[in-house]
């Protein structure tokens, strides 16, 4: 259960992370995007912070936009012999931490770009806790699949 972060390893913006059953990610999220890959049979997973919808040709890591993100993610569930029918994803963040409306609601556009990339892959949303105004504090355990999810209003788990 991944209800202590002391020996998470820290997934900061714009990387993946990856492992097998003990291995564990932490991250915290504004508008940024919190997307884990994992396949319960092997017990193996991924974990991205995503900070913008898509690359459109600016520098960056592969794990910073999520037009690249999700492909990476694919090869490295791949890497350890998952398809990505055998992939279920889990996701958080995308909050609009200055308020709603305008035309530069990052974290709605990041939920939107991670959903639709997702669909294009065929890769099933089994938990999604996304938008709103506040920060979240995630933590993505490979041994159970658990995501956690904290605010300062409450905690949400997933099994």
């Amino acid at each position: 259960m991944a209800t202590v972060t002391e020996n998470a390893t820290s997934v900061g913006m714009g990387q993946i992370g990856s492992g097998q059953g003990a291995a564990t990610f932490r991250s915290v999220l504004g508008s940024c995007i919190g997307l884990a890959f994992y396949n319960p049979r092997i017990k193996a997973g991924t974990f991205a912070h995503i900070v913008l919808p898509e690359a459109a040709d600016r520098p960056g890591s592969k794990g910073k936009f999520a037009d690249t993100a999700i492909p990476e993610m694919i090869r490295i569930m791949q890497s350890y012999g998952v398809m990505p029918g055998g992939i279920v994803a889990k996701m958080a963040g995308g909050a609009n931490m200055f308020g709603h409306g305008g035309p530069m609601q990052i974290g709605d556009m990041n939920t939107k770009a991670v959903k639709s990339g997702l669909e294009k892959a065929g890769i099933k949303i089994l938990f999604e806790d996304t938008g709103g105004q506040k920060g979240r504090r995630v933590v993505f355990d490979c041994r159970d699949g658990e995501y956690l999810v904290q605010t300062v209003e409450h905690t949400l788990r997933t099994t």
